[in-house]
């Protein structure tokens, strides 16, 4: 006889109801044998005796059991656990590691060196990072999104956007920014030419997916963004790597490479390449256009941050030109607004739309139709003009005060170029240090260098890292600038 009364143990206090406490406890029973196949069940008169539940609660929990499978209710005989139930073959746990989650897999998975990135870890609030160039989540309008959203939200016509929907994203967006961006960025297109995506690293994977067969070749920068290197990496690309000057890429280097190799793509952050925030140049814009119709391949143009310009009006890009369906255009409203606003674009000839969105279907079914239609209201009515005049103007300040504290305090140790855009500088350490060592001293001030290494992919040892500046005020600043005066000086 099974001592029940002892080893059912009911939590009153637990938010689990208790006849599924009661149920999982028995189907532990019968996993361990300790209830084996076709063992009778006490009658549930009998066993609400015993363990002091309702007699409803006992029969609840048979139900569920035989719902499951675990048991069979056999009329006027009984309730008997089913007789096929397999012996679950476990692993016999050393003691010493009882109650921790293993390692271990079961099964066989393919484990790609390609993905492996030493993204930083959390330290205390009272840690500084150097960034990658990223905005000020504290300017956020988040009083105005708000407003919108509850808006929206309040419609009887929202629930209509409720279920599941197009894999292209809401429409109304899509009609919002192509008259958005046509005004502001010079483009030509219509809402067929738009997918709404979650930020530009969603459009830059589904554009390798399509575009990439294994060893097709991509162009990129000698310095280039790393993440779109692993994401051309991963289903094959061979990556064609040529030099970044003051005018962007070499084009000409471009052109060689196209007599040589069957190229597939070039990918380019013209605006403010990335990382070095240098401008492609308008010879090589017009350039590499033509290069495209004359090789047939596609240019990826990766406009991150577009909005971020401080001494000009912005470059319009290189789609903007584009009359022979080369440029696959790539956006997002997650750097101009805030990153937690998974809002980008995908701008393409409506063939290769249509096929980005066939294949969305199958990674991320749709977006969120409620924060795209409220996006859609925000662009509309002005606020996001609004939103990045004003931040802007504060980047512009904070980029100036930022360059001045690093001329003062450290021309020393390092220099730069006064960025015209963007969120970043691109800082060279002198040669006589390295960032590896100032990364391990730097720690010990409370300051944090990750990824320092992914600037220099190719190892071109030119000794140079991105530090954003647009996440820090002048306080701030100032002590981020103290603390690596003081990491430098303990060099």
């Amino acid at each position: 006889m099974i001592p029940y009364k002892t080893i059912i143990k009911i939590d009153r206090t637990s938010k689990q109801p208790v006849y599924i406490q009661l149920t999982n406890q028995f189907i532990d029973l019968i996993k361990e044998r300790t209830l084996p196949p076709q063992a009778k069940l006490p009658g549930s008169r009998t066993l609400s005796d015993l363990i002091g539940l309702h007699r409803k609660t006992v029969v609840a929990c048979y139900e569920e059991l035989e719902m499951q499978g675990w048991v069979i209710s056999v009329p006027k005989k009984g309730t008997f656990v089913h007789k096929d139930i397999p012996i679950l073959q476990q692993q016999e746990w050393p003691e010493k590691l009882l109650g921790k989650k293993d390692d271990k897999t079961g099964f066989a998975f393919e484990q790609n060196p390609i993905l492996c990135r030493n993204f930083p870890q959390h330290y205390a609030d009272d840690y500084m990072y150097v960034n990658d160039g990223v905005p000020d989540e504290r300017l956020t309008p988040i009083k105005d999104l708000s407003i919108i959203y509850r808006k929206i939200a309040n419609k009887k016509s929202t629930f209509d956007y409720m279920n599941y929907g197009t894999t292209y994203g809401n429409p109304e967006l899509r009609e919002t920014l192509a008259g958005y961006l046509n005004e502001t960025r010079g483009l030509n297109i219509t809402k067929d030419n738009i997918l709404i995506t979650r930020g530009s690293q969603m459009g830059m994977f589904l554009t390798a997916q399509l575009l990439i067969k294994n060893q097709d070749y991509i162009i990129v920068g000698e310095t280039n963004y790393s993440s779109v290197n692993t994401t051309f990496e991963f289903p094959g690309a061979k990556l064609l790597k040529v030099k970044v000057d003051k005018h962007g890429l070499d084009t000409h280097a471009i052109e060689k490479l196209c007599k040589k190799y069957a190229v597939k793509a070039v990918y380019t952050t013209s605006h403010h390449h990335h990382p070095t925030t240098v401008t492609l140049c308008a010879e090589r814009r017009m350039h590499l256009l033509n290069l495209a119709k004359a090789h047939h391949f596609a240019i990826l143009e990766d406009d991150y941050d577009y909005d971020f310009h401080y001494n000009h009006a912005p470059i319009l890009p290189l789609a903007s030109h584009d009359t022979c369906g080369n440029v696959i255009y790539v956006g997002s409203i997650c750097k101009t607004v805030a990153p937690v606003f998974r809002v980008g674009y995908l701008i393409a000839p409506k063939p290769f739309v249509n096929e980005c969105a066939n294949l969305r279907r199958f990674i991320d079914r749709q977006g969120d139709a409620i924060l795209e239609l409220t996006f859609s209201s925000f662009i509309k009515d002005g606020s996001l003009d609004r939103h990045i005049k004003k931040v802007v103007k504060i980047y512009k300040e904070r980029r100036d005060f930022f360059c001045k504290l690093l001329k003062e305090e450290l021309s020393d140790y390092l220099s730069f170029e006064i960025p015209k855009g963007g969120m970043a500088l691109w800082v060279t350490l002198n040669k006589n240090y390295s960032w590896e060592t100032v990364t391990d001293i730097a720690k010990q001030q409370k300051l944090i260098i990750s990824e320092w290494k992914r600037y220099d992919m190719t190892n071109a040892n030119h000794n140079a890292i991105r530090v954003g500046f647009a996440r820090y005020d002048e306080t701030e600043a100032k002590e981020f600038v103290k603390r690596f005066k003081k990491t430098m000086q303990d060099y």
